[in-house]
């Protein structure tokens, strides 16, 4: 990993450019739960400390669970469950990522019960 470049903007251009070819909502809601889910492993293994990119990291949590809630209640279990392991990464990382990805889920749990 020594000398290699970070690339924050390419794995969103990835997304959005899925997002203008096909955009299926679960393929959305993989797609962004996949990026948080390799940002952690990224920081888990080398111990970076950008606020940049703990800042872009919840801002597609966030995005992921808006995703996932545009979902049919049927098909989110697994998304769920995913994006709450990540939510128990973030204890590791430090910079308050557990306590932003804990208010982002616990504010679309409330969205959640709002619209049923």
């Amino acid at each position: 990993m020594k000398n290699q470049l970070i690339s924050i903007s390419k794995a969103k251009k990835a997304i959005a450019d899925y997002k203008k070819a096909i955009g299926r909502p679960e393929g959305m809601a993989e797609l962004s739960i996949f990026y948080c889910e390799e940002a952690f492993s990224f920081l888990e293994s080398c111990s970076m400390e950008d606020e940049s990119y703990f800042a872009a990291l919840i801002r597609m949590y966030g995005r992921s669970l808006e995703f996932v809630s545009s979902l049919p209640p049927a098909e989110r279990t697994t998304y769920l469950e995913r994006l709450d392991k990540l939510r128990s990464r973030g204890r590791n990382v430090g910079w308050g990522v557990e306590e932003e990805l804990g208010s982002l889920w616990y504010a679309a749990a409330l969205d959640e019960q709002q619209s049923e």
